[in-house]
């Protein structure tokens, strides 16, 4: 590779990758495996760099990230896994406690039931809502019609819902059993 075209290469990585890692992390939910799926795209991504259009490239790291994200699910061990671990949070110090705590709650509270969302409907969530990009942005990172991601998305916020209700009664029902 040409030394301006790695320069080049160098500055996007360095600018996406925290965008890149967050986007990882609520697919995922796991901060260790978002940074692992961040480094398996920008090594896709390194290689294909010579072909890709910098105006693009952007789109073409989601696309990377989500594609090396469903590999990595396909993958056997993966299925038996169990991620219930607690994530921890940082300290919102210029805010009031109690709302800090609500804040706390409340995201804990969305990515919980996020990672309870079908993979592919939980894609189309984040890629729509979180990235904020339009339908046609989605459909053509997941190679999908418009009106797939549209059912898909209607179908995740569904479960999003569902999930969210339930598991809010059973955080509810754990700190009712620790204040007895």
């Amino acid at each position: 590779m040409r030394a301006e075209k790695e320069q080049s290469f160098r500055e996007f990585a360095r600018d996406r990758a925290q965008p890149l890692r967050r986007s990882a992390y609520l697919l995922c939910g796991d901060w260790h495996l978002a940074e692992d799926l961040v480094q398996n795209a920008f090594i896709k991504l390194y290689r294909a760099w010579r072909r890709v259009d910098e105006t693009t490239a952007d789109a073409y790291a989601r696309r990377t990230l989500l594609r090396v994200w469903l590999d990595e699910r396909r993958k056997p061990w993966r299925r038996a896994e169990q991620r219930d671990g607690v994530v921890p949070d940082s300290g919102d110090h210029l805010s009031d406690p109690a709302v800090a705590g609500q804040r706390a709650r409340d995201r804990d509270l969305v990515l919980r039931a996020l990672a309870e969302v079908p993979p592919r409907q939980r894609a189309v969530l984040v890629l729509r809502y979180w990235e904020d990009l339009p339908t046609a942005e989605v459909a053509a990172a997941l190679r999908c019609s418009e009106g797939t991601v549209k059912s898909q998305a209607s179908r995740g916020l569904r479960h999003l819902r569902e999930a969210i209700a339930r598991t809010d009664s059973e955080l509810a029902g754990a700190v009712a059993r620790r204040s007895e």
